[in-house]
């Protein structure tokens, strides 16, 4: 595929002399690309004989990592051909750079899988569904997320030990989702969509296993209840008064011998200053309350292990904590193939990507820059935050869970691309989701082969690994 240009999101001037084309017009259009993208190819996959080594993308992912966390990432990596599938998306961006789109771009999350969705709360404190990754967030095709988060339900149906007839029904009812919901995102006004989103009580209704609604009620509830009580604070802090630390529990958090505020405190304040810079005038007011007390590395997820996160500890003047995450923000795994983006912080791309795409973003959401030159993104730490049990679902479950994705991503394209030309491409039929159910098992079993290969290499030592336990 030839490398296109990203399209920046620009605000126009309405003018009466180039009318936007109307609703179906636009579906009209869509439906007319089917003639030079038939939807069926979208089907297709086969590994291009140029297709670099999986270890060596992985061993070359890993530059520029703090040392001493590259173990613990191959080590989650490890665990299954699911858990490589995560903290693997630049190989799938280079991958789905040589299948076919139709040209048609939204922003597009970049990681696209199940685990990338989830439960928050909004700052009005209801909680939604929504995306909640966007480190590789970027405008590209809408198909790549698609067909990311089709073979992710394939790849986590079967982990769980679920029969081929299930892992595909478990992708096909994602991909249908997506396409009965776009046709009804491009049927409203861009305001309908705009203010858009899946509560609480929509997710509970969209659920027939009456378990699983039980489970998440259960979960609901103890989140709601420890964000009250500032949760896991207690834990995660020692000493009391003018002086609380963030306590250490290495190696998933600690204070690093480097990145402290013991040695690097000038750094780090100036590096939070131009992070409240990026904010609006009323979160610097709120901020304006508390003061830095203390900043330590933190582990997360799967594919950011090695790059520097961290946690600010901010205490306020009756001791009450605030814990606000910061992530390094690396160039998106899309841009070799969507080309540059509008934005030269890729922190800022982050945020703001973020705020396009989801129903409501955090308040705390900014961007700074390192003393190095290194870019990064804050928002706050652990906010009534759901993550799906996927280890736990039961077919129902993860069928219906499939559908609540597909919705989605649906409304999230819908905010930042052209609902009505995806819908008309897409149609009334089963075809597309025909096509990207196919897609999805055969790029799961290249995601076990390239787990293979992996564990191979683990095994003749050319990675080093470490196991939690």
């Amino acid at each position: 595929m030839a490398t296109r240009t990203a399209k920046p999101h620009t605000s126009r001037t309405p003018s009466r002399a180039a009318p936007r084309p109307t609703r179906a017009e636009r579906q009209a259009a869509g439906k007319a690309l089917r003639e030079k993208f038939p939807r069926t190819v979208h089907g297709e996959w086969a590994p291009s004989t140029r297709r670099t080594d999986p270890v060596t993308q992985i061993i070359t992912s890993s530059k520029g990592r703090i040392p001493e966390l590259v173990p613990i990432r191959y080590g989650r990596m490890m665990v299954s051909p699911f858990t490589l599938y995560r903290g693997t998306a630049s190989i799938m961006a280079a991958d789905l750079a040589r299948t076919p789109d139709t040209g048609i771009t939204v922003q597009a999350c970049g990681d696209c899988h199940l685990m990338n969705f989830g439960g928050f709360a909004t700052p009005e404190r209801q909680i939604i569904f929504d995306i909640n990754d966007f480190d590789e967030t970027m405008p590209g095709p809408w198909e790549w997320d698609v067909k990311r988060l089709a073979a992710s339900m394939v790849l986590a149906a079967r982990s769980n030990g679920f029969p081929r007839a299930d892992q595909r029904e478990a992708a096909l009812a994602c991909v249908r989702s997506y396409r009965e919901r776009m046709a009804e995102f491009a049927a409203m006004t861009p305001m309908e969509v705009w203010y858009s989103r899946i509560d609480l009580d929509r997710i509970f209704a969209s659920f027939t296993d009456k378990e699983s609604v039980a489970r998440f009620r259960r979960r609901l509830a103890k989140a709601t209840a420890k964000s009250m009580d500032q949760g896991d604070v207690p834990m995660m802090i020692e000493g009391q008064g003018s002086q609380p630390a963030i306590k250490d529990n290495p190696p998933l958090i600690y204070h690093h011998q480097v990145f402290n505020l013991g040695k690097t405190r000038t750094a780090i304040e100036r590096a939070f200053g131009g992070y409240l810079e990026s904010l609006a005038d009323d979160r610097r007011a709120l901020l304006d309350h508390f003061q830095l007390a203390d900043f330590a590395l933190k582990v997360v997820g799967v594919g950011s292990v090695g790059t520097v996160c961290a946690v600010f500890l901010m205490v306020s003047a009756d001791d009450v904590p605030l814990f606000l995450q910061v992530k390094e923000a690396g160039p998106s795994v899309l841009a070799p193939f969507v080309g540059k983006g509008r934005y030269a912080n890729d922190g800022q791309r982050i945020v703001e990507g973020q705020r396009l795409t989801q129903a409501a973003s955090d308040i705390f959401l900014g961007w700074t820059v390192g003393k190095r030159g290194r870019h990064f993104y804050v928002r706050q730490l652990r906010d009534v935050k759901l993550k799906p049990m996927v280890d736990i679902f039961n077919r129902t479950t993860m069928v219906e869970f499939g559908e609540l994705c597909g919705w989605t991503l649906a409304r999230a394209h819908a905010r930042s691309g052209d609902a009505s030309m995806i819908a008309g491409y897409l149609g009334t039929r089963d075809v597309f989701d025909q096509a990207a159910a196919k897609f999805a098992a055969a790029y799961a079993d290249q995601a076990e082969r390239d787990h293979a290969a992996f564990t191979a290499a683990i095994r003749k030592g050319r990675i080093e690994v470490y196991v939690e336990h």
